[in-house]
């Protein structure tokens, strides 16, 4: 049963509180941090997000040296916020423009990869309402100080919205708990050491980033662990304890599309290593069901489990990044 992991690189934000002793750092190893916010529609969270991060970790200490967004089409202000507040923005589908279009945060996440300047990417999500400076210095902290970690994730407590201002004080993780642990605890059980393995905010350093393909969608967190984890080994990973995140919450049927899209993406994986044998290729789309007018009709909805390659392979990123093969 594993343990060692656990109690080696697991941290707490407050660990990494020292801003002075951490600029220093980054400064003595002449690195350069990207902090980057997927976003769709989150004219709600986004400009506080901005706000905090670029007072409390560009302004007041330089440990971060950009702040970029890349949206994905958003219909709201999420965009015009975003540049009003002093933010990077960057439209997904103009990114890299002779590639096919896709949308899904893995598609933005990928992207970020081309625009960012940083040795080290931090992604945080953008719907994030108790935003605080820790989610970004906290993922930071271990790639700084500990020559080991190369990649860092968060976890946290997920009480669950209710209402306005009201909040259960247990919940969140249903698809970890319900489907990622299982597929853990029966392949990998040393991953289960992870505690939030879907949690939507880890950091790591370009070398390992632009190196592992990304799933445009919902699959595209378990995809990092499995393929970080298979090419560099568990402990290259740290995980940070953030205290509390509170965040806007999926019905059951959004949880199912993600559900869907992330068992295809690890069997699809397992599959691509010889674990799992299947004899028929896996079908495209998830069937759920809508109760209209007293009879019950399908809702399909197609989830291709399409992936961006390691973006070392794009010509124009090794151009830009004078990248030689």
């Amino acid at each position: 049963m594993p343990s060692k992991w656990l109690d080696t690189n697991t941290f707490h934000y407050s660990q990494f509180s020292d801003l002075y002793r951490l600029v220093e750092v980054k400064q003595k190893k002449g690195l350069n941090i990207s902090l980057c916010l997927p976003t769709l529609n989150e004219e709600k969270t986004i400009a506080k997000e901005i706000i905090i991060m670029k007072s409390e970790l560009m302004t007041r200490y330089p440990l971060v040296d950009e702040l970029i967004v890349i949206d994905s089409g958003s219909t709201d202000n999420t965009v015009e916020i975003a540049k009003a507040f002093g933010a990077d923005v960057h439209i997904a589908d103009e990114i890299l423009p002779d590639l096919e279009k896709f949308r899904g945060k893995g598609e933005n996440l990928w992207k970020a990869l081309y625009i960012a300047r940083g040795d080290i990417i931090v992604y945080i999500d953008a719907d994030i309402k108790n935003i605080h400076h820790r989610f970004a210095y906290g993922l930071i902290g271990p790639l700084l100080l500990d020559d080991r970690i190369k990649y860092t994730k968060a976890f946290y407590d997920r009480p669950i919205s209710i209402g306005k201002n009201k909040l259960r004080p247990t919940g969140g993780g249903r698809v970890t708990e319900l489907v990622i642990r299982p597929l853990f605890s029966l392949f990998f059980p040393e991953l289960t050491q992870i505690i939030q393995p879907l949690s939507g905010e880890y950091a790591g350093f370009r070398e390992i980033l632009e190196n592992i393909p990304f799933p445009i969608g919902y699959g595209v967190e378990t995809s990092m662990i499995l393929d970080i984890y298979e090419k560099w080994g568990l402990d290259v990973i740290a995980q940070v304890d953030l205290d509390r995140r509170i965040h806007r919450n999926q019905d059951t049927k959004a949880l199912g599309r993600m559900s869907f899209a992330i068992l295809k993406t690890f069997i699809q994986r397992q599959r691509r290593s010889g674990m799992i044998d299947l004899s028929t290729d896996l079908f495209d789309e998830i069937i759920q069901y809508n109760l209209v007018e007293n009879e019950y009709q399908p809702d399909a909805l197609k989830i291709r489990g399409l992936e961006r390659p390691p973006m070392i392979t794009i010509p124009e990123y090794c151009q830009k990044f004078r990248i030689t093969n």
